[in-house]
């Protein structure tokens, strides 16, 4: 009977794999295959022609200052997703140091505004922000500015620190440490699971971010590439394997970024399944 568990289990979650890998599956195949042969559905999901004219064929339609170039698009989103994981990691994390380990006035009012915050959809003040930085429309920097503090960031910081022990940081005192040696040396090693969970999270949010580069960028140039697709995906001749190709593109870095730091993103989910 326990062996009958077992195995159904295993099915259950094989299958379960299988939903989420198909799609993926399915835009890798579908970017060597003729664009003809694209939309066949499952009746023609192995290529019999396999090759990677899909690639050359859409490189070759970005490659004019009309269009604007895949490099340029592609620099353009490691630009602005570095910058708002790096200084967002380094900002946020700093925040909630302060608020979790940290004794000063006004430190509960301020967490409870972080807290408010989280629940603040960008689509709520996307409309004010645009008044407010018109002027700074297709600059890299508009890009990146609003996103690099974040609350949610934030109080994910907040629910890892408060769970420290405070004799790690008592016995740093003792040997003369201050709060920014304590924060580098003691708490940011001791905190990779927390970092590498906002990591993976603020590089998936911000590499596919759409709404905030069609409200601010209209030189092709500036585009990142969500916004790029979603115009090159409306340009006739509607070319599949190519929209495929571009697709595949854009989805690597995501699955770098995950194997990377994987390790501790699923530290981090035990340790709060176990503190849960």
């Amino acid at each position: 009977m326990r062996q009958l568990r077992t195995t159904l289990t295993y099915l259950a979650l094989t299958l379960l794999a299988l939903v989420f890998v198909a799609p993926v599956a399915y835009l890798v195949v579908g970017s060597l295959k003729p664009s003809g042969d694209v939309i066949d559905g499952l009746a023609g999901f192995v290529p019999k022609d396999a090759s990677l004219a899909n690639y050359t064929g859409m490189l070759d339609r970005f490659s004019s200052p009309a269009t604007g170039y895949f490099s340029d698009f592609y620099l353009t989103s490691l630009l602005v997703t570095t910058v708002v994981v790096l200084g967002g990691l380094l900002v946020n994390s700093m925040a909630a140091y302060a608020l979790a380990r940290l004794r000063w006035r006004g430190r509960d009012a301020a967490l409870l505004t972080v807290v408010a915050l989280t629940i603040l959809p960008f689509e709520a003040i996307a409309v004010p922000l645009f008044y407010l930085l018109n002027d700074h429309r297709n600059t890299y920097y508009i890009q990146f500015l609003p996103f690099v503090a974040s609350a949610f960031s934030i109080y994910l910081f907040y629910s890892f620190f408060v769970g420290l022990p405070r004799e790690l940081e008592e016995a740093a005192r003792i040997d003369g440490a201050g709060t920014w040696r304590t924060f580098f040396r003691i708490v940011v090693p001791m905190s990779k699971p927390v970092f590498a969970t906002v990591t993976i999270l603020t590089f998936l949010t911000t590499w596919g971010s759409f709404l905030w580069p069609v409200m601010m960028v209209d030189q092709p140039q500036r585009r990142p590439l969500p916004l790029a697709i979603a115009v090159f995906q409306g340009q006739p001749p509607y070319d599949w394997g190519q929209i495929f190709a571009f697709g595949v593109l854009m989805v690597l870095p995501v699955l770098v970024v995950f194997l990377a730091f994987q390790r501790w993103f699923v530290q981090s989910l035990a340790s709060s399944g176990l503190k849960g």
